[in-house]
C-alpha cells in the first residue's frame, strides 16, 4: 500500500456525497501521475474539515491506495511538476504490527469477574472472552432494551430507578451520549476498539472520520450486539446485580457480595464500576481501598439554535450535505487562574436528565446518530480540583458533587425539572421571566431560575467571563436568548482508585478500569483501559 496524506479538496466539488467514492478516484487520477488502470483500489484513512477560511472549505484526506508498481509511482511525484496541489504527499503506508498475546503460566481460582459493563468493562470482557477466560461480568442496571425503557420513563415523568438510569446499566454512562469516538490518547488499541464497533454494526465511517460519533440511537444496538458475542465466545452476563461488598483475607480479594445476600468465590476482579457508583466507593473505602481526590468540572449545558452554529462555522457553506451539523470547542483561562471550556458537544442534540440519586439534579447531553435536532447543546465547565472540596477526605469530591445536585434539585422545585436562565439573563445577573427563541430540549420540564444558587461563585464569576469571550470566538456564543440549563458535574471521576504497573490496586486481585477509577476520559479511552488491563491479566494467567 502507499499512503496519500493531506490531499485538500475544495467543497465545492464534492456535489453528491452518496458518491464519495467514485468522486475521490476521480481526484485520486487528477493529482497523480497514474493511468487509470493502474489503480488498482483505495480506502479513506482520515477524513476532516478544514473550515478556518469561510469563502472555501475544504476537505481532507488521507488514503491508502493500491497501484501497480508502487516503486515506479513513488519516482515519478518526485519529478517537478508531478503535483496539482502542492500540499499532498506520498509515501509507503506505514506497518501495522500485530500484538500477540501470549498467556501465562499462572493458575487463576475460578475465572475473571468484570464489575460493570460501561466501556472498560465490556472491552475488557471481549478481550479476555476471546483468548478463552470465559469472564463472568456483573451489572447493577438492566440489559440496554430495558435500559431504555426506564430512562425514557424517567424522562417523560420523574420516575428515577436508582439502579436503571441515564448512568447505571449496560454500555455505562456513554450509552446515553453522543457515542463520541474523538480521544486524545495515542494508543493502536483505539484502532482496535472502532474496529469491532463496526463489526458489531455502527457505520463503517467511525474508522476515517475526524471526529467519529455513533449516535445513542446506534450505539445501543451496538451494545447488545458486543454483548452477544461475549456470550458467544463463553463469556457470561448477569444484569441487576450489585456489588455490596467485598471479601478480603490477608490483603487478597476472595470474593463478592452481590445484592447483600450472595456471596460469589473469585479472585480476579475487574472493577469498572464508572464514576457516578457512590455507594460502591464508600464500601471499597471501608475495605481498605486505597483512593486519591482527583479534579474533574462543574457547570451548565448552554444550548443554541444548531443553524446559528453552523452559520458561525460554515459561513455560506452551512447546510451543505457533506457537512452535515456543525460543532465547536472553546476554551478560557481566566485572570483567577480558574479555565473553562466546553464539553462533550452535541450537534443537533438535546440535554437529558442524568441523575443516579434521589434528590439530585445532573444533566448530561446526547445526539443521535443523524444529529438532526433544532438545538445544538455542549457542557460550560469549570474546572475544580480538591482545594475547593472543603475537606481532605479522598472521597470529599462526591460530597461537593452532592452538594450542588441537591441545590439544583431545590432550585427547581424538587421534581427532576432542571432549573434553566437565559444567557443574557445570567450575564446581567437578573432572573429570568420568560423563555426567548430557543426552546430547551430537557425532560421531564425546566423551571425559571437563578444559577447562580445552584453552583459556587467562583465558578458563576469564570462562566461570565467565559461566556464574553466565547462570544468573540463563535459569533452568537452568548446571544441573549441561548439557554443555561444546570448543573452538570460529573464530567469525570472525582476519584482515583489507585493502582500499580500491573493496573492493581493496593488490595491483590483487584484491578480498577475505566473512567470511574480515575484513568480515563471518555469512551475509547476507557475500552483501551479495560483492554490494556486484560492483556495484564491474560500475561499474567493461563486460562481457566
Amino acid at each position: 500500500m502507499l499512503r496519500l496524506t493531506n490531499l485538500k479538496v475544495s467543497l465545492n466539488k464534492l456535489r453528491d456525497p452518496q458518491q464519495e467514492q467514485l468522486f475521490l478516484r476521480q481526484v485520486i487520477l487528477e493529482e497523480l501521475p497514474l493511468q487509470p488502470e493502474e489503480l488498482l483500489g483505495y480506502r479513506i484513512v482520515r477524513k476532516s474539515v478544514d473550515a478556518r477560511h469561510k469563502t472555501e472549505i475544504f476537505l481532507v484526506y488521507t488514503l491508502d491506495l493500491e497501484v501497480r508498481n508502487e516503486d515506479g509511482l513513488l519516482a515519478r511525484t518526485t519529478m517537478d511538476g508531478a503535483r496539482k496541489n502542492g500540499a499532498w504527499q506520498l509515501q509507503k503506508a506505514p506497518f501495522r504490527e500485530v500484538n500477540l498475546l501470549l498467556p501465562g503460566k499462572e493458575k487463576m481460582e475460578g475465572r475473571p469477574v468484570i464489575v460493570g459493563f460501561g466501556p472498560a468493562g465490556l472491552f475488557a470482557g471481549l478481550t479476555l472472552a476471546k483468548h478463552g477466560y470465559r469472564p463472568l461480568i456483573l451489572e447493577r442496571g438492566e440489559a440496554v432494551e430495558e435500559r431504555v425503557k426506564k430512562v425514557e420513563q424517567f424522562w417523560s415523568n420523574g420516575q428515577l430507578d436508582p439502579e436503571s438510569n441515564a448512568q447505571f446499566g449496560e454500555g455505562g454512562a456513554g450509552a446515553f451520549s453522543d457515542g463520541k469516538l474523538t480521544t486524545l490518547i495515542n494508543d493502536p488499541r483505539s484502532r482496535m476498539v472502532l474496529t469491532a464497533l463496526v463489526e458489531a454494526g455502527a457505520p463503517e465511517e467511525i474508522l476515517y472520520l475526524n471526529k467519529p460519533h455513533v449516535g445513542t440511537d446506534l450505539l445501543r444496538r451496538v451494545i447488545k450486539e458486543l454483548r452477544e458475542e461475549i456470550i458467544a465466545q463463553g463469556g457470561e452476563v448477569r444484569f441487576r446485580t450489585k456489588v455490596t461488598d467485598l471479601v478480603i483475607v490477608r490483603g487478597k480479594v476472595t470474593g463478592l457480595i452481590l445484592n447483600e445476600t450472595e456471596e460469589l468465590a473469585c479472585t480476579t476482579v475487574l472493577l469498572g464500576i464508572g464514576h457516578s457508583a457512590r455507594e460502591t466507593f464508600a464500601m471499597l473505602w471501608e475495605r481498605g481501598v486505597a483512593f486519591s481526590p482527583k479534579p474533574f468540572s462543574i457547570g451548565v449545558r448552554i444550548e443554541h439554535p444548531q443553524e446559528l452554529i453552523d452559520r458561525a462555522q460554515y459561513g455560506k457553506f452551512a447546510g451543505h450535505p457533506a457537512l452535515g451539523a456543525a460543532d465547536y470547542k472553546l476554551a478560557y483561562h481566566s485572570p483567577s487562574g480558574r479555565s473553562a471550556y466546553t464539553f462533550c458537544m452535541c450537534p443537533g442534540g438535546y440535554v437529558i436528565a442524568a441523575a443516579s440519586e434521589a434528590g439530585g439534579i445532573t444533566i448530561n447531553g446526547m445526539s443521535e446518530h443523524a444529529r438532526n435536532g433544532r438545538n445544538a447543546n455542549a457542557a460550560l465547565l469549570v474546572g475544580v480540583t480538591p482545594a475547593d472540596f472543603g475537606s481532605p477526605h479522598p472521597l470529599a469530591g462526591i460530597e461537593f458533587q452532592r452538594r450542588w445536585e441537591r441545590e439544583a434539585f431545590r432550585l427547581a422545585g424538587e421534581n427532576y425539572y432542571a432549573p434553566v436562565q437565559l444567557v443574557g439573563d445570567f450575564l446581567a445577573d437578573r432572573p429570568s421571566r420568560q423563555l426567548g427563541k430557543v426552546t430547551p430540549t430537557y425532560r421531564p420540564g425546566v423551571t425559571l431560575a437563578p444559577l447562580k444558587a445552584c453552583l459556587p461563585a467562583y465558578v458563576v464569576d469564570t462562566l461570565r467571563e467565559a461566556l464574553r469571550a466565547f462570544d468573540r470566538k463563535l459569533k452568537g456564543f452568548a446571544a441573549p436568548d441561548s439557554v443555561l440549563t444546570g448543573v452538570e458535574t460529573r464530567s469525570s471521576s472525582p476519584v482515583r482508585i489507585n493502582r500499580n504497573l500491573e493496573h492493581q490496586s493496593n488490595i491483590e486481585g483487584l484491578y480498577p478500569i475505566g473512567e470511574g477509577a480515575g484513568y480515563a476520559g471518555g469512551i475509547i479511552s476507557a475500552a483501551v483501559d479495560g483492554i490494556k488491563t486484560a492483556e495484564q491479566i491474560i500475561a499474567k494467567f493461563a486460562p481457566p
